[in-house]
């Protein structure tokens, strides 16, 4: 879809609008535009399973994913809650791909109207949310800017506040969004904090806390004991 014309874009646009509008909240969604939709994702998903290298996977997900943005933001426009297996699905290769932006707006909508993920999957939204972006932080390139990571760790964790899912998958989101604080804290390299850091030290202390009362395994009380040490000690700024 990416060399459709604008026309093209827009009945694009309209179809899935249309699709995501006449499915009933709860119900699945129909018809020929999403049929079509459903028959590419499963012929992309046919070449990536082709590619045995994880990277080389990622980087073509990320060439495919313009492909499908029209029917994303019909979705996003005139849904009601219709289950769509290529939305939920595109949302999982959106993280995957580093658009994290992108996937908390979808996230938004797949959470708020109870969406399930395609049966492959093996998980709820909530709990791969949690999984997924905690990871992208602790493990992947969510890493390299600790000031947009702090922002989206926070909408995850506001998102699946209140949804049900393993404590060990809450713990490691709560783990990541301090950590992503105290990037935040430690871009200078100073070892003194100033008095000025301290509420945002006591945050990231707090969710630390949290995360060892949900999982004592999470990996996390040493990390606080140096924090807490450097609290004591802050200097005047």
């Amino acid at each position: 879809m990416d060399n459709l014309s604008p026309a093209q874009r827009h009945k694009a646009r309209i179809l899935a609008e249309r699709a995501a509008a006449d499915a009933a909240p709860g119900g699945m969604t129909g018809g020929s535009a999403y049929e079509m939709m459903l028959y590419k994702l499963a012929n992309d998903r046919r070449s990536l399973s082709a590619i045995q290298s994880m990277e080389r996977k990622i980087e073509v997900k990320a060439t495919l994913l313009p492909e499908y943005q029209d029917w994303i933001d019909g979705v996003l426009a005139k849904g009601n809650g219709g289950q769509d297996d290529v939305f939920t699905a595109l949302l999982v290769w959106h993280i995957d791909c580093g658009e994290y932006a992108r996937a908390v707006e979808m996230a938004r909508y797949a959470v708020a109207h109870r969406l399930t993920l395609p049966d492959q999957f093996n998980r709820d939204i909530p709990t791969m949310l949690m999984d997924e972006f905690s990871a992208a932080f602790l493990k992947g390139k969510l890493a390299g800017d600790p000031v947009a990571a702090v922002e989206i760790l926070a909408q995850v964790q506001q998102l699946t506040e209140h949804c049900d899912a393993p404590d060990q998958a809450r713990a490691k989101l709560l783990k990541a969004n301090a950590y992503a604080i105290l990037a935040v804290l430690d871009r200078d390299d100073a070892e003194l904090l100033k008095a000025s850091q301290l509420p945002y030290a006591e945050a990231a202390h707090a969710l630390m806390d949290r995360a060892v009362t949900l999982f004592p395994g999470v990996g996390v009380k040493q990390t606080m004991d140096r924090l807490r040490a450097r609290m004591i000690k802050a200097v005047p700024g």
